[in-house]
This record gives structure tokens, sequence and C-alpha cells, in this order.
């Protein structure tokens, strides 16, 4: 079983890495290359880069499973809740 400190890491670590994946512009070119293969209007493939709901939900299940596997993934996952918080944080400073 896994303690709240760890499921705290990998919530934030989900959102993070969603995000990175479906709004950042450090993603932008792979994320264009994508729908140019899959375009979010027609593929569901697509539409899943487009839809952070979407895919958290398969960003969490692969961090989980693997923080189920290696314990080292957690530990991978603290930068990206780190940045998480740091994003949430800012975001919140300049309501």
């Amino acid at each position: 079983m896994m303690d709240a400190l760890s499921l705290i890491i990998l919530a934030l670590a989900t959102f993070r890495v969603t995000r990175l994946m479906t709004t950042d512009i450090i993603f932008e070119t792979p994320r264009n290359l994508f729908w140019r293969r899959f375009p979010p209007e027609t593929s569901k493939l697509g539409y899943l880069l487009t839809c952070e709901w979407c895919l958290s939900i398969w960003v969490a299940s692969l961090l989980f499973i693997s923080a189920m596997i290696s314990t080292v993934v957690v530990i991978v996952a603290v930068p990206f809740a780190l940045s998480a918080i740091a994003g949430l944080l800012t975001a919140y400073e300049h309501k």
C-alpha cells in the first residue's frame, strides 16, 4: 500500500505532467507533430492531448503502476510535484 505523502506527490506530479503535455509551450512541437498525424477534431487519440481531464487518467495510472513496481518513481516525481506547487502558488499570487 502507498503512504499519504507518496500519494500526494504522485497526484501533484500527475497534474504537472498532464499540463506539460497538454498546455505548456515546451511540448508544443511534439504535440503539433502528434496532432498532424491524429487531428484532435477527428481522432480520439488526438483529442486525448487536448483534454487534461482525459489524459490525467492515463498519466496517473502510469505513475501509480510504476510506483508500485519501484519506489524510485516517487523520488523522480518529486520535482514535478514541486513544480506543480510552484505553478499553483504563482497562479494564486497573480489573482
